[in-house]
């Protein structure tokens, strides 16, 4: 009889041991699993944040380096200025000893804003550019027909846009469809007595500034988008 009881206390220490350390093992197996599970939730909770922080951004913000150029979108160069803010007229006067003419337009889109050129023949002249209600003919003052959300009147003086004979120097049609973010369309709206009027559609109000550069002589307006 003690023989029995002092196998049986001998084998409980064993079967104790065992237990714990099956006990131990199945734990780590439940730990490992877990915390595998919640790295997988971690990362992927943080994959979506990303996907969340970068989506506003991508929607409402103007995407740069390669996020713009994947985009198909320009991307600013160095040394390119930054969209205009100010929303106010600008008036500049020049005197030339010849007007010159107005030989066409041209127009880009840029990274934060759109650029619409008008080309001169002769120096460069003195120009005012601010807002409208709506753009008409001058003379006439007949309505252009064209519907935006907002309007820059630009007005060249002295310029015109034909040569000593009459003929039109404007090259193009008087009407052009830019589709830019913000300049829709370009509008010849003007040649009379020594003014040469191009109205801006735009999609919205915003801010711009005018440039005049030479060689060749150009009127520059940016629009931000």
């Amino acid at each position: 009889m003690k023989t029995s009881r002092a196998l049986a206390l001998a084998i409980v220490p064993i079967a104790a041991t065992l237990a714990c350390g099956s006990a131990t093992t199945a734990a780590n197996g439940a730990s490992g699993g877990i915390a595998g599970d919640t790295t997988a939730t971690v990362a992927s909770t943080g994959t979506g944040a990303g996907r969340e922080s970068a989506a506003p951004a991508a929607a409402t913000g103007t995407p740069t380096g390669n996020a713009a150029a994947a985009a198909g979108q320009p991307v600013a160069k160095p040394g390119e200025p930054a969209p205009p803010t100010s929303t106010k007229p600008v008036t500049v006067s020049r005197n030339p000893a010849k007007r010159p003419t107005v030989t066409g337009v041209r127009f880009a889109r840029h990274a934060g804003f759109d650029r619409v050129v008008i080309d001169l023949a002769g120096p460069t002249t003195g120009y005012s550019v601010g807002w409208t209600d709506a753009l008409t003919y001058d003379a006439s003052g007949d309505p252009v027909g064209l519907t935006g959300g907002a309007y820059l009147q630009v007005r060249l003086t002295p310029a015109a846009a034909h040569d000593s004979a009459g003929n039109a120097t404007w090259k193009g049609p008087r009407k052009v469809a830019a589709n830019l973010p913000n300049v829709r369309h370009i509008v010849n709206n003007g040649d009379f007595e020594g003014v040469v009027s191009v109205g801006l559609v735009l999609a919205r109000k915003a801010g711009f500034r005018v440039l005049a550069q030479s060689g060749p002589s150009r009127i520059v307006i940016d629009v931000a988008h």
